[in-house]
């Protein structure tokens, strides 16, 4: 009897009924975990009939902030899935809560106030402070690129004020450098934060996709094209995390959830931009090459690191999911050859459905992340169940996934004991 390998995640390629019944769970558990609940505040009765606010209101959330950067990729994710595997509860999930933040914004911009009846302090600290007077990337980014998803796919309500409000921010109030390249003054002068890539690209090509003006798609390939000048290491195909002007020497620390960010940016962009676009060979090539940089550091029980090129560095869900959406996408798009690829993304994928647990909870995800200049920075940042940006990259993956076993992936088997993306042929 042939001896089988003690593997520490499961090795031949997921159904498409098991990674739809992954995502089921994952959706079930947020469809009772982030609700919003809108108060009146004179008698802490909730608010049931949102065309009667009260004069005075506030909020209450569940588990999860739904304004939020990390809900923006949820929602982008949601509306993936509903529309690779056909399901509509993930398109409702979006279209009941976009349609109720819309509604409480509307409310609260008639009023002046970003956050009625609450001090200063808790306004601050609003959900909708960002949606109403959005002052970085992380408010508007990813919200604004899941509007346009949800305004595409007729869900949501009346989106267009706020997606042209988030646009406006991106395009125009954000600080930049005098290339053009988007920046902030944070943690440090003159930063770059390669998370940004996510934060500006996939809205401003979705804002392209949605009005036709070539102007978006131009800005969303610089944006790619200038983070690479500063930030891809070539030598190893990775990105570093934070680049600032007149550091040097300069640190150097492959973060895996900033990797995942930019390699998704990319794929987003490439999905949508016109394929005469001037940019888009040198977008493409960046991608496959970065795509080559993470084939090299995948562990071997099929996630990737928190430290990419550190393997004492933990396990990390987020990125992993992140680099297997982009994969699998690549594979689907024609990018990527389903041969070399195939494999590394189905491991990716059973690796990640693994760390979703009986609840539907994403486990071992990073919390949210600064940027530092010594490992033990990274090494160090806690995980969490409750760290909203596994959840979105999950739902990402777990579409593309589909779309993968449905299509260049549907003869994927094990052979010779190896999985292969192709029509495996007998030795005999």
């Amino acid at each position: 009897m042939r001896m089988q390998p003690a593997y520490p995640t499961p090795y031949a390629p997921s159904s498409v009924a098991e990674i739809e019944e992954v995502l089921q769970r994952v959706h079930a558990y947020l469809e009772a975990n982030s609700g919003l609940h809108v108060l009146d505040r004179d008698t802490g009765a909730e608010i049931t009939d949102l065309a009667k606010l009260p004069p005075h209101l506030t909020f209450k959330m569940d588990a999860f902030r739904i304004v939020s950067y990390e809900w923006g990729v949820t929602y982008s994710g949601m509306l993936l899935a509903s529309e690779l595997s056909g399901d509509a509860r993930y398109r409702n999930y979006v279209s009941k809560r976009l349609e109720l933040v819309s509604r409480v914004a509307e409310d609260l911009k008639a009023q002046g106030e970003t956050d009625r009846g609450q001090d200063p302090a808790q306004a601050r600290r609003s959900p909708f402070r960002g949606m109403l007077q959005p002052r970085s990337l992380d408010d508007a980014g990813a919200m604004c690129a899941a509007m346009i998803r949800a305004h595409r796919a007729e869900a949501g309500g009346n989106l267009r004020p706020w997606i042209d409000n988030y646009i406006t921010h991106i395009s125009k109030n954000q600080m930049r450098f005098s290339d053009g390249t988007l920046a902030r003054n944070r943690p440090l002068p003159n930063s770059l934060w390669l998370d940004d890539l996510y934060m500006s690209v996939p809205a401003l090509a979705q804002m392209g996709k949605l009005t036709g003006e070539m102007s978006y798609f131009d800005d969303a390939a610089k944006q790619i094209l200038q983070f690479a000048d500063r930030m891809f290491v070539k030598e190893k195909g990775l990105y570093m995390h934070g680049w600032v002007q007149g550091m040097e020497p300069h640190p150097v620390f492959h973060w895996g959830r900033a990797n995942g960010w930019a390699v998704v940016a990319k794929a987003e962009l490439l999905d949508l931009m016109p394929e005469n676009h001037p940019a888009r060979a040198k977008v493409l090539a960046l991608f496959r090459d970065h795509v080559k940089g993470l084939a090299a550091v995948q562990g071997h029980g099929g996630l990737w690191h928190q430290l990419l090129d550190r393997p004492e560095s933990y396990e990390e869900t987020s990125a992993t999911a992140m680099f297997v959406f982009a994969i699998a996408r690549g594979i689907n798009k024609g990018w990527l050859d389903p041969l070399a690829y195939g494999p590394m993304a189905s491991l990716g994928w059973n690796a990640v459905a693994k760390k979703v647990n009986a609840q539907g909870q994403v486990e071992g995800t990073c919390i949210g992340t600064g940027m530092g200049w010594e490992p033990m920075f990274y090494m160090y940042r806690p995980v969490s169940a409750y760290a909203a940006h596994g959840y979105g990259p999950v739902m990402m993956a777990g579409a593309e996934m589909v779309a993968l076993r449905k299509g260049k992936g549907a003869e994927a088997t094990v052979h010779d004991g190896g999985v292969h993306f192709g029509k495996a042929t007998s030795p005999f």
